[in-house]
């Protein structure tokens, strides 16, 4: 029998789980809703009924002065965490939690709510998802894990052999399924990535035979996977553009220093082998672009009359020249490079 005065009301709900809802909980969830002691009683009564026909257990009702505010409280470390939700009664029809408010005919969702904070902990202390649906912790550990300098020749290597190189130098496990084994084959790598990260290289390799880098995580392991290229699809970058608050001619001074230029009739492989020399930078063609509009650097000529210029400009107008263009990216590490590919884009 409840007390008429509900100067203190406690009810412990000890039921079956919501059926068809099961959860593998990090942690507990304790129930506490509290009430205006002047007028829960009827309230009260209705809340215990509903979340007990929902199967919701470890509750907590009582009533006091001034209810405050919602709120989670955390206790214990690891799996022995106790999450201790204090929710306020505002009505015999609506509740509220900390984010969130619930009518009695919500019960149902209610339940999953209490779940989902037994599984991943209160909402604003949860990690917010970045990329390939990781948390930007696991972000981190890709990107100092693909940061690994390459470190082997890879220039007229196989690339399945330059792929499984890459992948044994790397602390997260690489797995390739047979097509994109298969994809790769014994074709040659092109080019020489062995100054680059593994990052920068394996997602260059990868895109040569049609298919994208992608992190992932499958049963609480961090590794990658390669996927089929594909419009939409979600892949790792060949570099990125340099800092954010450093230009590129920070980044690469050398590519914007004045130079006298002269070139005449000089193939386009030819000239980017030279430039690369020179700047001092790795330089990396697309070429799964390159194949797809049937250009061949080693046979498009490019001309450049002598003046005094930049590399930039100078490679800008000779790649031009062969369809082409170029970006200043940076690898995981840092290390600038240019990446060519088609003036007419390739998904």
């Amino acid at each position: 029998m409840i007390h008429r005065s509900f100067a203190f009301l406690a009810v412990a709900l000890l039921l079956l789980p919501t059926m068809n809802q099961p959860v593998q909980a990090a942690g507990r969830v304790e129930l506490e809703l509290v009430g205006d002691a002047r007028g829960s009683a009827m309230a009260f009564q209705e809340w215990s009924r509903a979340l007990g026909n929902a199967g919701i257990r470890n509750v907590r009702l009582r009533t006091a002065q001034e209810p405050g505010q919602p709120k989670i409280d955390v206790q214990g470390d690891g799996d022995s965490k106790t999450y201790m939700v204090k929710g306020i009664v505002l009505s015999r029809d609506e509740i509220q939690l900390p984010g969130a408010r619930f009518r009695r005919s919500e019960t149902g969702r209610l339940a999953r709510w209490l779940d989902d904070v037994a599984a991943h902990g209160p909402a604003e202390q949860r990690e917010r998802k970045a990329a390939f649906g990781l948390t930007t912790s696991q972000i981190d550990l890709v990107c100092k894990d693909l940061a690994t300098p390459v470190g082997f020749r890879t220039q007229g290597v196989a690339r399945r052999d330059v792929v499984r190189k890459i992948g044994e130098r790397l602390k997260l496990p690489l797995q390739l399924d047979a097509d994109a084994t298969a994809a790769l084959g014994d074709e040659k790598v092109e080019d020489s990535l062995n100054g680059l990260s593994c990052g920068a290289a394996l997602a260059a390799v990868l895109r040569s035979a049609g298919y994208g880098l992608a992190p992932s995580e499958e049963g609480g392991q961090l590794g990658y996977t390669a996927v089929k290229s594909q419009k939409g699809q979600e892949v790792w970058p060949i570099g990125r553009e340099p800092e954010e608050g450093r230009s590129q001619a920070e980044t690469l001074p050398a590519l914007y220093e004045f130079r006298n230029v002269n070139v005449k009739n000089v193939s386009a492989a030819t000239t980017l082998d030279a430039v690369g020399k020179l700047l001092g930078a790795p330089i990396v063609l697309d070429r799964f672009a390159l194949q797809r509009h049937n250009i061949d650097p080693a046979k498009v000529k490019v001309s450049h009359p002598q003046s005094k210029t930049t590399y930039s400009l100078a490679l800008k107008r000779m790649l031009f020249q062969a369809r082409l263009k170029f970006d200043l990216r940076c690898d995981e590490a840092g290390t600038p490079f240019l990446w060519v590919t088609t003036i007419k884009p390739v998904k």
